[in-house]
C-alpha cells in the first residue's frame, strides 16, 4: 500500500546539527500524520530542494531514521515507510532522548502509569523470591545512600524486581525501555544526598505494601513517590544543548546495535529515583 508523502514546510533551527534537526522534524511529521506504512517518501533530491538543504544532510537524517526502524531504503525503488515491528517503540523512546523537555515530562507521566500498575501486580503475584530481591536491593540502596552509581544500580535494579514480580513481560519489558532514557535526568536527582534519603524512604512504603500484598496501598506508594520524584526531576532538568542531544543520539543508536536483549530481570535494571 502506498499514499502519497504530503510533506508541509518545515521550518528548521539551529538547536542541533542539520541532519539531526532534519530527521527530528521527519519523523514528528511522520508520527504526527500517521502516515501509513508503505507509503512512498521523496526522494533526497526531492527533500533537499524542499527543505532547502544540501543532499548530503539529508542522506544522514535518513540514515538515522532508517537505524531507527522507521524507513525501508529498497535498492533501485526508493525509501518506504516501514510497518512497525516489536522493537519500534523502544527505539522511538529512544529518539525522544533529543526532542527536548517537553517529550521528556511526556515520558515521566507515562513511566508514572506503568509503574503503579507493575507496583499494584506485583503486591497480588509476588513471592517469597521477588520479596527477597526486592529487600536486597532496598538495604543496597541505603548503604549507599550518598554514592551515586552504587546507589543507581541499586534503585534501578529495585523498580526492575518490581517489574519482574508483576509476572507481566510486557508491562516490564516498555519500564525497561523508558527507565533506561530517564536515567541520564534521573542520575541528577540522585546525586543530591538528601534527595537519595527521600526517595530511598518513598521505596520502603511501596515494598511494604507489595510485602503485605495490598494492591491499592502499593499502588498509591508508588503514585506517591513517582509524583515526588518527577518534582525533584523537574528542578534539574534543564533543556539539551546540542553537544548533550547529539551524544544522546549517539548511545541510543549504538545501545540498538548491542546483542544484550533489554529485557527487566531480578539483578539488572534501567532507571534511577
Amino acid at each position: 500500500m502506498t499514499n502519497q508523502f504530503d510533506l508541509p514546510d518545515i521550518t528548521l533551527g539551529a538547536r542541533q546539527s542539520l541532519p539531526t534537526e532534519i530527521a527530528r522534524k521527519l519523523l514528528d511529521y511522520i508520527l504526527e500524520s500517521q502516515i501509513a506504512p508503505g507509503t512512498r517518501i521523496p526522494s533526497e533530491r526531492q527533500l533537499a530542494l524542499q527543505l532547502d538543504v544540501g543532499r548530503s544532510a539529508v542522506r544522514e537524517a535518513l540514515k538515522s531514521l532508517s537505524l531507527l526502524g522507521m524507513i525501508e531504503v529498497r535498492q533501485g525503488d526508493g525509501t518506504y515507510i516501514r510497518k512497525p515491528d516489536a522493537s519500534l517503540l523502544p527505539r522511538l523512546i529512544e529518539w525522544g532522548l533529543v526532542l527536548g523537555e517537553r517529550r521528556i515530562l511526556d515520558l515521566i507521566e507515562l513511566r508514572r502509569h506503568l509503574e503503579i500498575a507493575a507496583a499494584s501486580s506485583a503486591a497480588l503475584k509476588r513471592d517469597e523470591e521477588d520479596l527477597v530481591a526486592l529487600r536486597s536491593s532496598l538495604a543496597l540502596m541505603k548503604e549507599n545512600l550518598t554514592h551515586l552509581p552504587e546507589y543507581v544500580e541499586a534503585d534501578l535494579d529495585f523498580h526492575s524486581c518490581i517489574a519482574s514480580a508483576s509476572k507481566n513481560s510486557v508491562l516490564a519489558d516498555f519500564l525497561t525501555g523508558i527507565r533506561a532514557l530517564l536515567k541520564v535526568w534521573m542520575s541528577r536527582v540522585a546525586n543530591v544526598p538528601t534527595k537519595s534519603e527521600l526517595a530511598h524512604a518513598e521505596h520502603a512504603a511501596v515494598l511494604d505494601a507489595i510485602e503485605r500484598q495490598d494492591e491499592a496501598a502499593a499502588g498509591l506508594a508508588m503514585r506517591l513517590h513517582l509524583e515526588a520524584s518527577a518534582e525533584r526531576l523537574r528542578e534539574t532538568l534543564p533543556p539539551l544543548s546540542e553537544a548533550e542531544g547529539e551524544a544522546a543520539l549517539n548511545d541510543a543508536l549504538v545501545g540498538m546495535s548491542d546483542p544484550a536483549p533489554r529485557v527487566a530481570t531480578r539483578g539488572a535494571g534501567a532507571s534511577s529515583a
